[in-house]
């Protein structure tokens, strides 16, 4: 298996060190991750698998609190704000200030955050929590057709294509049993609608990460006083991305969703911790460990994230809450697992579709 993170991508932290003339200008400051090695990137795919993972119980928590969705939304992005703004701080990053970055990491901000943010916790109003990870489980199908279509790096090799497939039906056997428990009262034209906006919120997905391989991850988009023109580190897009998000929603929630032009804050103590968990590890986290894996892995096998985060949700119901494991759980957990390691294999990597170059690694 070839060697996962290239000595030049982005780390998640400063960290001193001398660096020779000729690479200087490309290398971002250094992040206190484990580097350097395949063990520690999937460290960071099992984290942010745990991370997002949680994040659709916790929407649901915040709405049935009493939370308007645009609402939920802009106080979780002013949480990840306030953290990523402590991280970058912490690590002496340095928010970029170049117009055309700017406007890239705006751009990223709708597409990445605003979009399927808002999106998903209106959906989760009408659709189960459940139906709504099968949903984002087109993420990766999405994404694979894009990257083949704009990526020269990501095509379609058969292996990738079995793998998706294949961890897309485990997703759906995983949350099969769950799906009963959809309230039969809420309007069946409503529920459609939510599923739409999750499928949509998903393409949005899929369409951030391949914008993020071809206009950001690698470009030289700040100015350092040191080292000059080098790559964002992954707090250097996260941060800029999910201001741009929150001026976005927050004017919507303001308009939208103040009964009596009061501006509704969290109710309950869970809706605060709600909010509180998808704002620092749900956004804040999770985005730090995003970019620093789909610099190193490509778009479509950094996506099969989504397929993993059912498997931690009923992990933790089974650990947690002493759940008991249905038997369409076990086949569903048993085919997105073989589907990852599918995805990921060098078995089978026939180039189906695709431009020119070397598929990602």
């Amino acid at each position: 298996m070839s060697r996962l993170d290239p000595p030049s991508l982005p780390s998640l932290s400063a960290s001193p060190g001398p660096a020779s003339p000729d690479r200087a200008a490309d290398r971002p400051p250094r992040i206190s991750l484990p580097h350097g090695d395949a063990l520690a990137l999937w460290l960071v795919f099992g984290a942010l698998s745990a991370a997002w993972g949680s994040s659709f119980l916790f929407i649901k928590i915040g709405l049935d609190e009493g939370l308007p969705p645009l609402t939920l939304v802009t106080f979780r992005l002013l949480i990840a704000v306030t953290f990523l703004s402590v991280v970058l701080r912490v690590t002496g990053g340095r928010l970029p200030r170049q117009r055309g970055t700017i406007y890239r990491l705006a751009a990223l901000g709708l597409i990445n955050v605003a979009i399927p943010f808002g999106l998903i916790t209106w959906g989760e109003l009408w659709i189960p929590s459940a139906l709504a990870s099968i949903l984002n489980g087109l993420v990766p199908l999405f994404t694979i057709v894009l990257a083949a279509l704009l990526l020269r790096d990501e095509p379609i090799t058969s292996n990738r294509l079995a793998g998706l497939a294949i961890g897309f039906v485990g997703a759906i056997l995983l949350l099969s049993p769950q799906m009963a428990a959809a309230d039969p009262a809420v309007d069946s034209s409503m529920m459609l609608l939510g599923e739409l906006a999750v499928v949509v919120a998903s393409l949005s997905y899929a369409f951030s990460v391949v914008y993020i391989r071809r206009s950001i991850s690698g470009k030289p988009l700040v100015e350092d006083p040191i080292r000059g023109p080098r790559p964002l580190t992954p707090v250097e897009t996260a941060l800029p991305q999910c201001i741009s998000a929150l001026v976005i929603i927050g004017g919507l929630a303001l308009v939208f969703e103040r009964p009596g032009g009061v501006f509704i804050v969290p109710p309950t103590l869970p809706a605060w911790f709600a909010v509180g968990w998808l704002g620092i590890v749900g956004s804040g986290i999770a985005y730090l460990l995003f970019f620093r894996l789909i610099s190193a892995w490509g778009a479509t096998r950094t996506t099969l994230v989504t397929y993993v985060m059912p498997v931690v949700g009923i992990a933790l119901g089974v650990l947690v809450l002493g759940e008991r494991l249905d038997l369409a759980e076990v086949i569903g957990a048993i085919l997105v697992i073989g589907g990852l390691v599918l995805a990921n294999s060098s078995f089978g990597q026939r180039r189906l579709y695709g431009r020119g170059g070397q598929p990602a690694r």
